[in-house]
């Protein structure tokens, strides 16, 4: 993923002379971190509800259905001893890195979009709560041109006066 995201151009693409492993390694992750986080949206599959909101919020749209959240994968099935796992992990240190990072900034992303949906919805229902304040203030005026709210005794009375 990291060499997915980053731009190459940056270390000399596929030329491994260009420079030293570790200063490629420092350039390249930086490089996708800086993509990913200028990316409009991203999603991760561990958080799909998450990333539907997120996906909704951030293009105006809305899907017919929610996600369905799967939590099993044919990966997840496969046993490998600790020693592989180990190997693994450490082959592929730069991505744990980037995951590590997407997973934060992905939470940020949520939280926030969360945060201003809570303050639009509060704005929203004060907006509502205002005009309804002022729409029970209304009062008829009186006859003789008083603007205060006129007190009816009953309704018959006042279909005369209007």
């Amino acid at each position: 993923q990291v060499r997915m995201l980053a731009d190459l151009s940056l270390v000399g693409c596929y030329n491994l002379t260009f420079m030293n492993e570790s200063e490629r390694n420092t350039i390249l992750l930086q490089s996708a971190k800086n993509n990913l986080k200028n990316m409009a949206f991203f999603g991760l599959t561990e958080f799909q509800r998450k990333t539907q909101f997120l996906f909704e919020r951030t293009f105006n749209l809305k899907f017919i259905s929610p996600f369905t959240q799967f939590n099993i994968t044919r990966a997840s099935n496969v046993d490998i001893n600790e020693g592989a796992r180990q190997r693994i992990e450490e082959l592929n240190f730069l991505d744990m890195q980037l995951y590590e990072y997407a997973k934060d900034l992905f939470q940020q992303r949520y939280h926030h979009t969360k945060q201003l949906e809570h303050q639009r919805d509060r704005q929203r229902r004060r907006e509502e709560r205002r005009l309804h304040r002022e729409h029970r203030g209304h009062r008829w005026p009186k006859e003789d041109g008083n603007t205060e709210g006129a007190v009816t005794e009953d309704y018959n009375s006042q279909v005369v006066r209007w």
